[in-house]
């Protein structure tokens, strides 16, 4: 225990050490932190989803009918018709033959990449791409080469002068979860036919954001769904839910009900969360208009940003980092937009890379201008008092 403590107290002097904070009531645009109601610009969930009275009703409908938990994993008796309704939703709404639950993102990739990929395979993936691909990938034990961040021109060099693979696989979030940026999938596309690639896109923050019809990166660009193999996304971001899935062809996902260990071995997710997803996946296809309002509130909140000074990188998408580089520059500015009303977490290293610190702002839907106005204010106020404007 001591040499915890001694790891905990490193991190501490380094301003490294992470803590929990702890919101009191529903997970909404205003939210109340130790009895204190602040604007909420950290939140994932995009669309406002989360609190929709259609979908809570949809929830508590299921727990009358289906009770609280599914009792089991999937493939002993874990298996109820409403996770065979949701993946049909899913496939259908991404277009694909079918599609898998996971409970989390991270389980979905931390089981699906090893099952796919074996140490006769070699993965491609973006320096950028989330923890829980990276981790997949070890788990593998494929040969593993990072690409620097959506540089086309190295992923080809490397696809150019690899062989002797049994499969390669490229894989890539279609938004990167700290820089808000939106992955080159034709350029990937393109890339894959050319030598031969299986591709694997990570659209957890992608999902009811991107494309139309909120279909994700896919939609987006305008790519035909079948020059994706394998597609993972979330349910608990612009859904609103909780979990994950993995979808594509029919054979795909038969396999990974025979291979992928996060699916095998793990309690399915609960009736409730399906159908409160389900309900979700609806509302997403059949009203624009929470979609439309995310996007002008990303435009307004992004351009007043950068017309302050602040660096927000190459964002496009609901997240947005505003650049303070040193840890303890940004925890001191999360902690004075907090004092002042506003609750943006702020990332540190390893979570971004040194000297990448940032306030990870997040924009929703039910976000009224006003707010972002306020919300304006506040970060040109303490952005002069800690010298980053």
């Amino acid at each position: 225990m001591n040499l915890l403590r001694k790891e905990l107290r490193e991190l501490e002097e380094k301003g490294l050490r992470r803590y929990l904070r702890f919101l009191e009531g529903q997970q909404k645009e205003k939210v109340i932190i130790d009895g204190k109601e602040v604007l909420n610009l950290c939140s994932n969930n995009y669309l406002g989803l989360a609190n929709d009275e259609r979908i809570k009703s949809a929830a508590k409908e299921a727990i009358d009918k289906y009770g609280i938990g599914s009792g089991a994993s999937r493939l002993v008796a874990g298996s109820m018709s409403l996770h065979k309704r949701l993946e049909e939703k899913i496939a259908a709404f991404k277009e694909k033959e079918a599609a898998l639950l996971f409970n989390s993102g991270y389980t979905a990739n931390l089981s699906a990449i090893p099952a796919l990929c074996g140490k006769d395979d070699i993965i491609f993936s973006d320096k950028l791409n989330h923890a829980s691909i990276v981790d997949g990938i070890l788990l593998s034990r494929a040969e593993f080469k990072r690409y620097p961040h959506k540089d086309m021109d190295r992923l080809e060099d490397m696809l150019r002068v690899t062989d002797g693979f049994r499969r390669k696989m490229i894989i890539t979030d279609t938004i990167f979860s700290m820089d808000g940026d939106i992955a080159p999938l034709p350029k990937i596309v393109e890339l894959a036919e050319r030598y031969n690639a299986w591709i694997y896109i990570d659209e957890a923050h992608a999902t009811g954001v991107l494309g139309k019809g909120g279909k994700g990166a896919i939609e987006h660009f305008g790519i035909e769904a079948d020059k994706i193999q394998v597609q993972m996304g979330t349910l608990s971001k612009a859904v609103g839910s909780f979990g994950a899935f993995i979808c594509g062809s029919k054979a795909l996902i038969e396999y990974l009900i025979n291979k992928a260990r996060g699916f095998i071995y793990t309690t399915s997710l609960p009736p409730a969360i399906c159908a409160a997803s389900i309900a979700s996946l609806e509302i997403i296809e059949n009203e624009p208009s929470l979609r439309q309002k995310v996007w002008e509130n990303i435009v307004f909140l992004r351009d007043g940003l950068n017309r302050l000074g602040f660096d927000t990188l190459e964002s496009e998408t609901p997240i947005i980092p505003v650049l303070t580089k040193e840890p303890n520059i940004t925890m001191e500015f999360s902690k004075k937009l907090l004092e002042d009303g506003i609750f943006v977490q702020g990332i540190r290293p390893p979570t971004v890379p040194e000297r990448k610190g940032r306030l990870r702002v997040t924009v929703m839907a039910t976000h009224k201008k006003q707010d972002l106005e306020r919300a304006l204010d506040s970060f040109e106020k303490v952005g002069k008092e800690s010298g980053i404007i």
